[in-house]
């Protein structure tokens, strides 16, 4: 399947685009790297949905506009998400990388035309994780975390094998791991990754 005839559904007729549109205006909004990781992304979480039952289509979009926003700067994500309303909180002042996620999103819904609910809270959630998240949450999440460009996080091996045989299992390993390296480095750590991992920690124990 050509990855260029996959069509971005849930466009206004008069906005419709396909995938292969999405990538060359990705590819000169991001860096090289971004946009190497972000095609890692895409083809992760396309493998991911393969082997969960998840719609393969969907699950490549949201991948392909994670990191949209990555490469705008900070002080530019900043002034966009409060001239259009997104709540920014004082974790995110302090660290506004953080925004792309929530940034992210807004313009995958206002300027790639996506408007599927669960695309959209899945690009938005990508970074900190949420309680009770959605099958294409954990996707996108963990498609992320594993993708082949990856190499610093420790386990990856043990990661990518949990992340084709249980979700739930593989998302309290990433958070453990993702707590354990911030708290390390003394990063603040946005309170919903905390929470992402109290739901999930039940589901794995530290060997």
């Amino acid at each position: 399947m050509s990855i260029s005839y996959i069509t971005v559904r849930n466009y206004g007729a008069e906005n419709r685009m396909e995938l292969g549109e999405i990538r060359k205006k990705l590819k000169k909004e991001l860096d090289k790297g971004r946009y190497e990781h972000t095609k890692g992304v895409m083809y992760t979480a396309g493998c991911l949905a393969m082997a969960h039952g998840y719609s393969v289509e969907d699950a490549m979009l949201a991948g392909l506009l994670h990191d949209c926003a990555k490469c705008i700067p900070n002080d530019e994500k900043i002034r966009l998400c409060e001239e259009n309303g997104i709540l920014i909180s004082q974790v995110e002042y302090d660290g506004p990388y953080l925004l792309h996620a929530k940034l992210g999103a807004f313009l995958a819904e206002n300027t790639y035309g996506v408007t599927d609910p669960e695309i959209l809270h899945a690009i938005r959630v990508h970074t900190t994780g949420a309680p009770d998240m959605s099958l294409l949450d954990k996707i996108l999440y963990i498609a992320d975390y594993i993708e082949p460009c990856r190499d610093k996080a420790p386990d990856l091996d043990k990661v990518r094998k949990l992340a084709f045989q249980d979700l739930d299992v593989c998302m309290a390993k990433i958070l453990h791991d993702t707590l354990c390296y911030l708290s390390s480095r003394g990063v603040s750590i946005d309170p919903m990754t905390k929470m992402t991992y109290d739901f999930y920690k039940n589901n794995w124990k530290e060997e």
